[in-house]
């Protein structure tokens, strides 16, 4: 179990106030990492879920779709930590409107967090961990890496970009020690499938092509991301893993 071990690392996770990304923190926690939270929101909930492990744990309230503080976020996680193994990109926004009206602020403004903050972000941070020749950056890509969804073109766009930046990075950077790979959650019961889980026609027809007859929760998320995260996936690049119940499969 020493290869799942993350005693003495320490994890940026964005959009980590509630659902996935409190689930990921709470999971590296638990594994021994310590957490600094970025979100746009309190992180609160998150901070204490951390320090009940006796993991220590910061929160940086910010706005991730501000290109500009990208930098000053990492620089201050690196004060507060000293350093950076694992960089999780999580925060993320989703508009529901079809394509014929789908509008350019919607368009925007998905593509700018869900595509162009994991770019910036995972810049920034890997030059950090180059440097240091080691590192963990874990994407957060969607079935809608692969598939083209109903009315959410911004959200698929965006979440297929993130697929390929996780390979383009992964194969940049693997002789550098660091592993970037992605974990395609499938449908999970959170608040970004509200408004699709309130239609109970369609979350019936979803749950039905789910193998698993269930849509899938924050924990089921932080086995493959403590798995991401640590020894055990050194040798990983590159990597869309599908946490969905065997939706692909299906």
């Amino acid at each position: 179990m020493k290869l799942f071990d993350l005693t003495g690392k320490t994890a940026l996770v964005t959009g980590s106030a509630g659902g996935l990304g409190q689930g990921i923190a709470v999971a590296l926690a638990e594994a021994g990492a310590d957490i600094v939270s970025a979100s746009l929101g309190s992180s609160q909930e998150t901070v204490d879920r951390v320090t009940a492990f006796g993991r220590k744990a910061s929160s940086i309230e910010v706005d991730l779709s501000d290109h500009g503080q990208l930098q000053a976020t990492f620089d201050e996680a690196l004060k507060l930590t000293g350093h950076i193994d694992i960089l999780v990109n999580n925060a993320g926004i989703i508009r529901r409107t079809p394509a014929k009206d789908h509008s350019e602020k919607d368009w925007f403004d998905v593509i700018d967090i869900n595509l162009n903050t994991v770019f910036l972000l995972s810049q920034i941070a890997g030059r950090h961990m180059i440097e240091r020749g080691s590192g963990k950056i874990i994407n957060i890509c969607s079935m809608l890496s692969f598939q083209g969804g109903i009315n959410v073109p911004g959200y698929t766009a965006s979440k297929h970009g993130v697929a390929g930046l996780t390979k383009a990075f992964a194969n940049e950077w693997a002789a550098s020690g660091i592993q970037v790979n992605a974990i395609a959650p499938g449908y999970m019961a959170t608040d970004n499938t509200a408004p699709i889980r309130a239609d109970e026609n369609r979350t019936a027809s979803i749950t039905d092509r789910i193998p698993a007859a269930r849509w899938g929760t924050p924990d089921d998320v932080k086995g493959p991301a403590v798995f991401l995260a640590s020894a055990a996936a050194d040798y990983l690049n590159g990597h869309i893993l599908c946490v969905d119940g065997g939706w692909m499969a299906r």
